[in-house]
C-alpha cells in the first residue's frame, strides 16, 4: 500500500496477514504459495511473518490440495487454499463438488467446513492455454458453496475477511486483470456485507447487471453512453452464491430494461440464471427481453484474439441500443423470442 491508495493484489494479501494475525487456526496452503509467495505475490512474505506451519507449499495436485484443506478443516483449522490459475480447478472438482460442499449436508449439520478457495479467474492478461476461464457457474450450481467475485480493491479485502469468517466453504473469484489496477482506498476497510449487490452508477434508461472484471468494462460503456444521451445504472453483483436478487429487481424495475454482461460463454453461464430470475419477477414490466453480453460459446482463444472474445464497451452499447429500441411487447427488433 502507498499513499495513493493500493492495487487489488495489496488488498488480497493485507487481508490474509490481518486475518491470520487475528485467527491462529488461518493455514494458507497451496503451490508456490510459501517460498515464492504466488505467482501473483498474493501470499508474499506470510510464510516470513507467520512460519511454515501456517502457510505451507504443496505439490502440484490441486485434488490434493483441496483435500489437505478438508481435513484441516475437519481437525480445526481454517485452511485457506490458492488455485494458481482458473482451470487449474478443474482436477479438484471432485473434491469440491462431492466433499467440501457436501460435509456439513452429510454430517447433519454437526461438522463444518470452513474453507476458503481463492481462484485467479478470466481473461485479458494474455496469458496461454488454461490460464484465462471463468468457471463461475460450475461453483454456483453446487450447492453448499458460497461463491463470491470482488470487483473493487475495497472489496477485495472486506469480503476475503468476511470469507475467512465463514463457517462454510466459500470460493473467492479473484479477476486477476484487476490484480495491480490501483485504487485511492486504504485498507483495512469494511463494505457492504457478502449476499449484498451494489449499484456502482446510478441510472434510468437500462440496468447493466455483472460482476468481477466486467464492471469496469459496463462503467466505461456507461460513461460513453451517457455522452450520447443515454442514462444506464450499472450494478455489481459481487456475491453470485447467495444472489441479491432483491437488488437486482429493484434496479431492473426502476429502468425496465437489463443487459447482463459477463467474460464465461454466453450459453448456461451465470446470466442466464440472472435473466430466468429478473424476467420470471418482472416479465410484465419489462421494455423489452433481457440481453446479455458474455464471452463466446468456444474455449478461450489465443492471446491475440482474446480481445475479439472478451465483452467490450461497443458489444455492451450495441445491447444497450437493442433494449432501447424495443417496442414493449413486440420485442427487440430481429430477435426471435
Amino acid at each position: 500500500m502507498t499513499a495513493d491508495g493500493s492495487t487489488m493484489i495489496e488488498a488480497i494479501n493485507a487481508a490474509l496477514a490481518d486475518a491470520m494475525e487475528a485467527d491462529d487456526a488461518i493455514v494458507v496452503l497451496g503451490e508456490d504459495v510459501a517460498t515464492l509467495g504466488g505467482v501473483f505475490r498474493a501470499t508474499e512474505g506470510l510464510a516470513q511473518r507467520f512460519g511454515a506451519r501456517r502457510c505451507l507449499d504443496t505439490p502440484l495436485a490441486e485434488s490434493a490440495i483441496v483435500g489437505l484443506s478438508i481435513g484441516l478443516a475437519i481437525a480445526g483449522r481454517r485452511p485457506v487454499a490458492e488455485i494458481q490459475f482458473d482451470s487449474f480447478s478443474y482436477p479438484a472438482f471432485d473434491q469440491i463438488v462431492n466433499h467440501l460442499a457436501k460435509y456439513r449436508n452429510r454430517t447433519h449439520g454437526r461438522i463444518n467446513l470452513p474453507v476458503t478457495l481463492r481462484i485467479p479467474y478470466g481473461g485479458g492478461i494474455g496469458a496461454i492455454e488454461l490460464h484465462s476461464d471463468s468457471p463461475e457457474a460450475h461453483f454456483a450450481h453446487t450447492a453448499g458453496l458460497t461463491v463470491l467475485t470482488p470487483a473493487t480493491v475495497a472489496d477485495a479485502y472486506s469480503m476475503l475477511r468476511e470469507a475467512l469468517r465463514s463457517p462454510d466453504p466459500v470460493v473467492f473469484f479473484e479477476p486477476k486483470s484487476r490484480y495491480r489496477h490501483r485504487e485511492v482506498v486504504e485498507v483495512p476497510v469494511a463494505t457492504e456485507p457478502v449476499g449484498r449487490a451494489v449499484v456502482r452508477r446510478v441510472g434510468s434508461d437500462a440496468t447493466i447487471v455483472t460482476y468481477g472484471a466486467c464492471l469496469h468494462t459496463a462503467l466505461d460503456a456507461a460513461e460513453i453512453a451517457a455522452g450520447e444521451g443515454h442514462s444506464l445504472e450499472v450494478l455489481d453483483l459481487r456475491s453470485l452464491v447467495p444472489f441479491d436478487e432483491a437488488t437486482v429487481l429493484a434496479s431492473v424495475a426502476r429502468t425496465r430494461r437489463c443487459v447482463v454482461v459477463h467474460e464465461a460463454p454466453l450459453s448456461l453461464g451465470f446470466g442466464a440464471e440472472v435473466a430466468a430470475r429478473v424476467s420470471e419477477a418482472l416479465f410484465g414490466q419489462l421494455a423489452a427481453p433481457v440481453l446479455r453480453v458474455t464471452g463466446r460459446d468456444t474455449p478461450y482463444p489465443p492471446a491475440r484474439l482474446e480481445s475479439r472474445w472478451l465483452p467490450d464497451p461497443e458489444r455492451i452499447l450495441d445491447a444497450v441500443d437493442r433494449v432501447l429500441a424495443a417496442d414493449g411487447a413486440r420485442g427487440i427488433p430481429g430477435v426471435v423470442a
